[in-house]
């Protein structure tokens, strides 16, 4: 299984978009508040900008809401 982190803020609606899909397919990763500035650094070092969501897939940046969905759906909903 890859290692998986969804950098987020909490007041960003594509956050929640991810997050609100992961909670009703019962999808489980690690999270990283950027509000917290150790996780908001790492997300800049590693991504090279701050924009969220933002899901790190063994240490690679994965952008945009929609395509951050899509891999979870291939990984974690298998059938559909």
């Amino acid at each position: 299984m890859k290692e998986l982190t969804l950098f987020y803020k909490p007041t960003c609606p594509y956050c929640q978009k991810v997050m609100n899909f992961m909670e009703q397919e019962g999808i489980s990763v690690d999270k990283a508040n950027i509000q917290d500035s150790e996780n908001r650094q790492r997300l800049i070092e590693v991504g090279k900008m701050d924009q969220v969501p933002c899901l790190f897939i063994d240490g690679d940046p994965m952008y945009e809401s929609d395509d951050i969905i899509a891999y979870l759906r291939q990984c974690f909903c298998k059938g559909v």
